[in-house]
């Protein structure tokens, strides 16, 4: 079979596989998924589909569109990759490739004092989820562990379900790794609002469990009981396939500019992947639907025969957390100072190192972001009473600058 050999079908995997036939790539394209379900969006899980019950995942794309790009979907875990003879191991069987693309993602970390508990739940795929909503109906009490994306949108969630949700979090301030103390406020405001009590400052320093079960978790004042656990205190690559390989890993696979690995004819792309940035003049590995499509695209075109290039892209996020929509735009790498624009209903945080603009941050206020990402792009930056004053101000700033 050769031609490009994807493993991991999220959406890096799925966005290459399409579009390697759109950039005129002729050779063959399989596509290998460890679930049996049609590559899906994952960021309903947190939201709409454990609230709904008869709620089903949202396919990335139709399966008429892999057969029309003649792509091949096998299911099944990869086992070995072996870089000389350019094969991978799938069912016992070798599967031979002229192009590599590593796209398995990343895997949800876990306190060891839990393993094994019955009613202790992770948030990253289609399995944890279904899992997760199916135990919901026997639980009133539901305690997050972790401030982040996940553990404050599955809590919003969880709130407008009625249960009881308390986050616990070890920082001052929940989102304090991504975002500004002034977005962190706003988001725990509006959630204590929705009924979630937010513990910050908080360090476990234990677990009562019975059996199977954890019914609390020790505090160094007190002890927080629950029916229920939601973990979500981030996630690590999945390396453990490449570096049996023998392809070069750190915090994820390394990969040059142009998203090559170590290994000849392998690449890597999506949440995995820790690639040279732009902004941060070292390798990273970033996680976000926008960095895994467009590494997915930009792969694309090369492997199809375009001119090699180094992947450059602003990268954005967006995380929607009961009714506030947080999105930001670039990183706020050496940012030293903050302009501020706060109408109540919405705010922008522009994050600047010295004079230039790094990032934005903002809730309700998408057209400010849209406005931030084409100024990141351009490698603008509006002197700050364009900022305070807004999107509008910007437009007309940035068409004469």
């Amino acid at each position: 079979m050769s031609g490009v050999v994807i493993i991991g079908a999220g959406h890096a995997g799925s966005q290459l596989a399409v579009s390697l036939r759109a950039e005129g790539y002729a050779g063959a394209v399989t596509l290998i998924d460890a679930s049996d379900a049609l590559p899906y969006h994952k960021p309903p899980l947190s939201k709409t589909f454990l609230k709904d019950p008869a709620a089903l995942p949202q396919p990335l794309r139709a399966a008429s569109a892999y057969k029309a790009a003649g792509v091949t979907r096998l299911t099944g875990t990869v086992t070995a990759i072996d870089t000389a003879a350019q094969t991978v191991t799938l069912h016992g069987a070798a599967l031979d490739y002229d192009h590599l693309v590593l796209a398995t993602g990343a895997r949800n970390r876990m306190l060891p004092d839990l393993a094994g508990a019955a009613n202790v739940h992770s948030l990253r795929d289609l399995a944890d989820a279904e899992r997760l909503r199916a135990a919901l109906a026997d639980a009133a009490h539901v305690v997050v562990i972790g401030g982040g994306f996940i553990g404050l949108e599955s809590a919003a969630a969880l709130a407008a379900m009625g249960k009881t949700v308390t986050v616990l979090e070890s920082a001052p301030r929940v989102l304090a790794r991504v975002a500004a103390p002034e977005t962190s406020a706003r988001v725990e405001a509006t959630l204590a609002g929705l009924g979630v009590t937010i513990r910050t400052g908080f360090s476990a320093g234990g677990f009562t469990r019975q059996g199977d079960r954890i019914h609390a978790v020790q505090g160094a004042q007190d002890t927080v009981p629950c029916d229920l656990l939601l973990v979500g205190i981030g996630a690590q690559a999945d390396t453990a396939l490449a570096r049996a390989a023998g392809i070069a890993c750190n915090q994820g696979i390394l990969t040059d500019s142009h998203l090559a690995t170590s290994a000849p004819h392998v690449w890597a792309i999506g949440d995995v992947a820790e690639t040279p940035h732009w902004q941060a003049d070292a390798p990273l590995r970033v996680e976000s639907v926008q960095n895994a499509t467009d590494q997915a695209r930009h792969l694309a075109r090369h492997l199809a025969g375009a001119a090699p290039a180094a992947f450059c892209t602003v990268p954005w996020f967006w995380s929607d957390i009961g009714p506030l929509k947080l999105q930001i735009a670039g990183l706020a790498l050496g940012a030293d100072r903050r302009v501020l624009r706060d109408d109540g209903a919405r705010l922008a945080v522009f994050h600047l190192a010295g004079d230039r603009l790094v990032s934005v941050e903002t809730l309700n206020s998408p057209a400010d972001h849209m406005i931030a990402r084409q100024l990141l792009d351009a490698g603008l930056t509006p002197p700050d009473a364009f900022m305070q004053d807004g999107a509008p101000a910007m437009k007309a700033w940035l068409a004469q600058a």
